[in-house]
């Protein structure tokens, strides 16, 4: 049994990336959507309002307002920003003050979006060592346990891997700058290592699958990725949609800490070489949802690429 049509999904980020592409999927299935957004008058949020979705003002923190957005809700699309330094906590206290008020609220189904590998991290190669980040992965897992524990009829974890959504501005500016100044994906990244990539359009399409058919979803961790795909081969499929020279290029230790924010940027690239996302491809494709391929993907975007 799906959830009802007449009650709203409440999609919580719905103005990102994630809580866009569950709105869009959502409303192609028919569903009635209710978006939690901070700024009821942006351009974000009205582009949704314009397009029937009712836009509910709120903080991901805020017990009243959470409570609100919650009335009448039969199922809830959870996703949280990541904690700043300054303020670690963030994520957590987002996860937990959502989670206990769909409790209250009596949500029926809950799906959140988390990442892949979040729960299995202390394997990680010299885990005890603090590498690889340690609070982003505890984090991550810290809320899919206050998921799995509130008592929801139904929950589902959807773990995606790389968001190709990376690769294309305004993100590809902030991950991948040395792509818009110079054609090259410069970073730590071992030529040989393959990453797992998502489309965000299939996060969205497997939430509004998970939201129409609970029974069948419930009580899974989803990892998601349609494939696995090295940066060279990233850059020869953007170079050959595009016309213009892209390269993939791995820089030395020293090279990649004197970048901006180096060391955060090393850990978490150099990560790929060791551990990685192992998304199990074929029981992702096991749900029979469709799968966007990398070459799907940058023929849709290829005019957004900016290439130096």
């Amino acid at each position: 049994m799906s959830t009802s049509i007449d009650s709203p999904v409440l999609v919580m980020g719905a103005t990102g990336k994630q809580g866009g592409s569950v709105i869009r999927a959502l409303l192609r299935a028919g569903r009635s959507v209710r978006a939690f957004v901070r700024d009821p008058s942006s351009d974000a949020a009205q582009a949704l309002a314009v397009q029937g979705v009712e836009v509910v003002k709120g903080e991901f923190t805020d017990t009243a307002s959470l409570d609100a957005a919650l009335t009448g809700v039969d199922g809830v699309f959870s996703v949280q920003m990541g904690s700043q330094p300054s303020d670690p906590h963030t994520e957590v206290l987002a996860g937990e003050a959502l989670v206990q008020a769909a409790h209250r609220a009596n949500v029926r189904v809950i799906v959140h979006s988390s990442v892949a590998r979040a729960g299995d991290h202390g394997q990680f190669v010299d885990w005890k060592e603090g590498r690889w980040e340690p609070s982003y992965w505890q984090n991550k897992a810290a809320v899919n346990e206050k998921v799995k524990a509130q008592g929801f009829r139904h929950w589902v974890i959807l773990k995606p891997a790389m968001i190709m959504e990376d690769i294309v501005p305004p993100q590809a500016d902030l991950q991948f700058p040395s792509l818009r100044e110079r054609g090259r994906f410069e970073t730590a990244i071992a030529a040989d290592t393959s990453i797992d990539w998502i489309a965000v359009e299939d996060i969205g399409a497997f939430a509004a699958a998970a939201f129409d058919e609970p029974e069948r979803f419930h009580g899974h961790e989803i990892d998601l990725a349609a494939e696995s795909v090295t940066l060279p081969e990233v850059a020869a499929k953007i170079a050959q949609a595009t016309g213009r020279p892209v390269s993939a290029v791995t820089l030395s230790k020293e090279e990649a800490l004197s970048r901006p924010y180096g060391e955060l940027y090393f850990q978490a690239e150099s990560w790929n070489n060791v551990e990685g996302y192992r998304v199990d491809l074929e029981a992702v494709r096991s749900w029979g949802v469709p799968l966007t391929t990398l070459d799907q993907f940058i023929a849709q975007h290829r005019d957004r690429f900016v290439i130096g």
